[in-house]
């Protein structure tokens, strides 16, 4: 996605974006679903009543008025209960941004809502930066929405207080030494229990859907029209899967399989971006300055090499920044993700040669980053599709079936799998397929090379839906929407705007 993002370090950046059922996990702990999770999502407020004790919610009239700096755009403040089982308990504040539908009338469909992914990224930033890039007609029939989910961005914030950014622990320590990334883990998970206890079970994906309904009331819409990216899309599924009459006009682009539980995510996306890779170093073997050598195998030699050679001894330059093997593995995943092959290109050429400055420029290094703000941990761990929870002796079990699967990208990804092990609080969102019956069609977007959520999900997603229909692109990158195919972009203008669908099978090139 082209969203503004604040500075996410390391690993989170990547697997932020949320792969591929590959192969059984040694480790069969990992396979379990934590302690309390639940079966499945409950089915609220299916037939449209809303129950009283949240009537005053669904009845809020915001107070629009023009943002400051940016006067084409409202802002508002929603509230929502910090608790939707016991609303008595208090309200949290959701920010919300609109620009207004340049058309009227019968052009005029209703409110768009987004959510760019993550978990963790803003909505609101998504929007701000990438309003222009919505067609005329689009932007005639809809006025954009965008809402921080609760605990991101200038909702209500899951603040630790940690002092350091919101990211993974050290890359350089995460391939040699599990047990320091486990231990990292934990200190984040002690310090969020410390600062941010009382709104830690309160910023699930099932929290933020039924927030996304009362936002469709507040904004006089009966149904929800959405545009969800990445985690987005998970995010989209659960709420057709608790308001299926609510549903209207749905695109889930960049899709994540509700089905798979955190071990499945994982080693699907270190697939991910091992196919990702390969299509770029086959690329790049046709150019004659490719600084990875002219063969896929060589590009995978050499790689190899650079990250055990930077992992062994790291090169320290400008702003005293360490830049490790792992940290060269962070920005090639960067790189195939935005895709940002011209600038992968250069950023190894540059360390072939010992300079790290185009590797810090992937990683990001020089914007700014907010040290309290642990969402993603939060909002990831509330699930068992998207938290793991192994303890380190499993996560090492793992390893081998990491490599397996994705040799390059494999033990990188196995670090991840102790993120939520300390965690305070258990999910409330187990894996499971997400059928949406009697929701309107919902249109699911899938990237063939999509490193970040690989094909297989958007296939699976769109298999499971009761009303799903597929839209394929043969393309590289995370996402398919505005990176530049005209056939996607005619295909989701003409449903959002029409209503119409693809035809079935619909392969843009």
């Amino acid at each position: 996605m082209n969203a503004p993002r604040r500075r996410l370090h390391g690993f989170v950046a990547v697997l932020g974006s949320c792969g591929l059922l590959l192969t059984a996990c040694a480790a069969g702990d990992l396979r379990q679903t934590p302690a309390g999770a639940l079966a499945a999502a409950p089915a609220v407020g299916a037939a449209g009543a809303v129950p009283a004790e949240l009537a005053r919610y669904y009845g809020q009239k915001p107070g629009w008025k023009a943002c400051a700096g940016v006067p084409s755009f409202q802002c508002a403040d929603i509230e929502v209960p910090l608790d939707y089982d016991h609303p008595e308990g208090g309200d949290i504040t959701l920010a919300a941004i609109r620009q207004k539908a340049t058309g009227s009338g019968a052009a005029r469909v209703g409110s768009l809502q987004m959510n760019p992914g993550g978990p963790g990224s803003s909505a609101i930033a998504y929007l701000l930066g990438n309003a222009d890039s919505f067609s005329p007609a689009v932007r005639a029939a809809y006025d954009l929405v965008a809402v921080d989910p609760r605990g991101v961005g200038a909702s209500t914030l899951v603040n630790c207080a940690t002092g350091t950014p919101a990211a993974a622990p050290d890359p350089g320590a995460r391939r040699a030494d599990i047990g320091a990334s486990a231990a990292a883990y934990a200190e984040v998970a002690a310090e969020c229990r410390r600062h941010a206890g009382r709104l830690l079970p309160h910023v699930s994906t099932l929290d933020a859907a039924r927030d996304m309904d009362v936002i469709r009331a507040v904004l006089g819409d009966k149904q929800l029209h959405y545009l969800g990216f990445s985690y987005g899309t998970y995010l989209g599924a659960t709420y057709a899967e608790l308001f299926p009459s609510h549903v209207g006009r749905m695109v889930l682009d960049g899709a994540v399989d509700p089905a798979l539980d955190g071990y499945d995510f994982t080693i699907g996306q270190a697939r991910g971006y091992e196919v990702a890779w390969k299509s770029f170093a086959a690329d790049c073997a046709t150019r004659p300055d490719c600084p990875v050598g002219h063969s896929v195998q060589e590009a995978d030699r050499i790689l190899n090499t650079l990250v055990a050679t930077l992992n062994r001894t790291p090169l320290r330059q400008g702003k005293d920044i360490t830049v490790t093997g792992d940290s060269v593995l962070g920005a090639v995943v960067l790189g195939l993700r935005s895709p940002a092959w011209e600038a992968l290109r250069a950023a190894l050429a540059q360390l072939r040669a010992g300079d790290t400055t185009a590797v810090q420029a992937l990683l990001g290094v020089d914007e700014e980053s907010d040290p309290g703000d642990q969402s993603y941990y939060a909002v990831s761990c509330l699930s068992s599709t998207l938290g793991t929870w192994s303890t380190v002796a499993q996560a090492q079990a793992a390893l081998p079936d990491f490599r397996r699967a994705a040799p390059q990208f494999g033990a990188y990804y196995a670090g991840t799998l102790p993120m939520c092990t300390q965690w305070p609080v258990r999910p409330d969102q187990s894996a499971h397929p997400i059928t949406a019956a009697g929701a309107a069609p919902i249109l699911v977007v899938g990237t063939l090379r999509d490193p970040a959520t690989p094909y297989p999900w958007a296939q699976a997603l769109a298999g499971q839906l009761s009303s799903g229909r597929l839209l394929t692109w043969d393309g590289d990158g995370h996402t398919a929407y505005h990176q530049g195919s005209t056939c996607v972009e005619s295909a989701v203008d003409d449903y959002l705007t029409q209503g119409q669908l693809p035809p079935s099978g619909t392969v843009c090139v």
